[in-house]
């Protein structure tokens, strides 16, 4: 005689029922589905969250140094929020092509990035004083992002860069992470 399994999904979860099958082979085979949700859930979420660490101190008060955040990649920042942003070449330009939303951990790690605040985005009018005089617009260009540091004393931003490209933000702060 052989098992039959079914599996069920429904709005409240995953049932696993077995009709003439061993407490073995029930166990082995919730293992299974639940390793596999597991491996599913992991990557999904290491490629939509990601806990970043501050480095320097262009962020004080709001950041310290050796700070760990939450990071959700993917979503478009709005003005207020803090990003992670991939910091440039001296000048405002980069050796590199920006970095593939899906990319993993290791890829991030390779890159030099920013802690900033929005302080306007395509289309908003351009704060005084928060930009180079030379890249100043009405409005900030499409695809494009004003980014402070609250410490404006220290911040390398865009009152030196300009504007900042809005492909090159890794993600938004979602929250600090305890040390």
């Amino acid at each position: 005689m052989t098992a039959a399994t079914t599996i069920l999904l429904s709005g409240t979860g995953l049932a696993l029922w077995t009709q003439g099958a061993s407490s073995w082979a029930l166990l082995f085979g919730m293992l299974t589905v639940a390793g596999f949700l597991g491996l599913l859930t992991a990557t999904l979420l290491g490629r939509t969250l990601i806990a970043v660490t501050v480095r320097g101190s262009s962020m004080l008060p709001a950041f310290r140094e050796g700070d760990r955040v939450l990071v959700r990649r993917g979503v478009l920042p709005a003005v207020g929020q803090v990003v992670v942003v991939e910091q440039p070449m001296p000048g405002p330009q980069w050796d590199t092509s920006p970095l593939p939303r899906t990319a993993g951990a290791l890829a991030v790690s390779r890159r030099e990035w920013l802690f900033k605040r929005v302080a306007a985005c395509a289309g908003d009018p351009v704060p005084l004083r928060a930009v180079p005089s030379s890249a100043r617009d009405e409005c900030v260009p499409q695809g494009q992002l004003v980014l402070l540091g609250d410490n404006a004393r220290i911040s390398f931003d865009s009152r030196q860069v300009g504007y900042f490209p809005s492909e090159r933000v890794l993600g938004t702060v979602v929250r600090t992470l305890s040390p």
